[in-house]
């Protein structure tokens, strides 16, 4: 596994995003079997970041991890933890209930690293939130604080309002979508010391596999996904949160991460879909 440093913090190349896991936006108990497998499968594959948010499953996500990882009798310390705070949630005291409902659910005296899971309407809003957010910090409650789906503005404007770094956005970055490269988010991130987290890397497996990166994989011996989570591994800055439920899946992801890619092969990559 390669790792992201910053002051006070290493992070895995590639975790585990947990959209989907148990149910949609609403749970749906009829996917807590295959849910608890994954996460167990997962953990035993040796992920160590999970992403999860108050909005999955309606919270049923959070619960789901909190399961898995007492059934794995995984100690809470051997894993790093995200939520996110819903944008209907960024009032002062709001943030403070979002925040302990995910505490609850999750089992867990502090998260390792809270998010804005998508930017208010106005940059006003931020104030208010960051007021919250900053005491959560302080008090304990959260070691690191983040965003997620920000443009360049609303990010600047985080930086500014938090007392602590921001470590990440979180992102839709994948072959062959580079919106965030495009819009500056990625260069400014790589730039300020702040991690990109990829997700939906893969787009479910839904991704268009083309000439180029057909050839690659074979080169490799390795799947398509697995060259496309592995072109996001070697990027600076960049970090990646796939999720699947497929056992098999969930550990080729997790092997992406010690694919070395050529530069040829990397600027072959980038440019395939021009």
């Amino acid at each position: 596994m390669k790792f992201e440093t910053l002051p006070g913090l290493t992070l895995p190349k590639i975790g585990f995003g947990t959209w989907s896991i148990g149910g949609g936006s609403r749970p749906d108990p009829k996917l807590d079997t295959v849910s608890l497998t994954a996460l167990r499968t997962a953990l035993e594959t040796g992920y160590t970041h999970f992403d999860t948010a108050e909005v999955y499953a309606d919270g049923h996500s959070e619960e789901l991890i909190a399961r898995a990882l007492r059934e794995t009798n995984t100690p809470r310390e051997r894993v790093f933890l995200t939520s996110k705070v819903d944008p209907a949630h960024l009032s002062y005291e709001d943030v403070f209930k979002a925040c302990e409902g995910s505490l609850r659910r999750l089992k867990t005296d502090y998260l390792d690293l809270y998010l804005i899971h998508w930017p208010p309407r106005s940059l006003s809003a931020l104030d208010e939130a960051f007021r919250a957010l900053n005491k959560l910090v302080r008090d304990g409650r959260v070691r690191y604080l983040g965003v997620s789906n920000f443009n360049l503005r609303f990010l600047k404007r985080s930086q500014e309002l938090s007392e602590t770094p921001i470590i990440t956005n979180q992102v839709p970055y994948r072959l062959p979508d580079k919106s965030y490269v495009e819009n500056g988010v990625l260069e400014y991130c790589q730039q300020n010391d702040i991690l990109l987290t990829a997700y939906s890397p893969v787009k479910f497996r839904s991704m268009r596999v083309n000439k180029t990166l057909a050839e690659i994989a074979q080169a490799h011996a390795a799947t398509p996904f697995q060259i496309a989570l592995a072109w996001l591994v070697m990027q600076p800055r960049v970090v990646t949160i796939p999720m699947s439920f497929n056992p098999q899946h969930i550990k080729e992801n997790f092997d992406a991460a010690d694919i070395e890619l050529t530069e040829q092969e990397m600027s072959r990559l980038s440019n395939a879909w021009n």
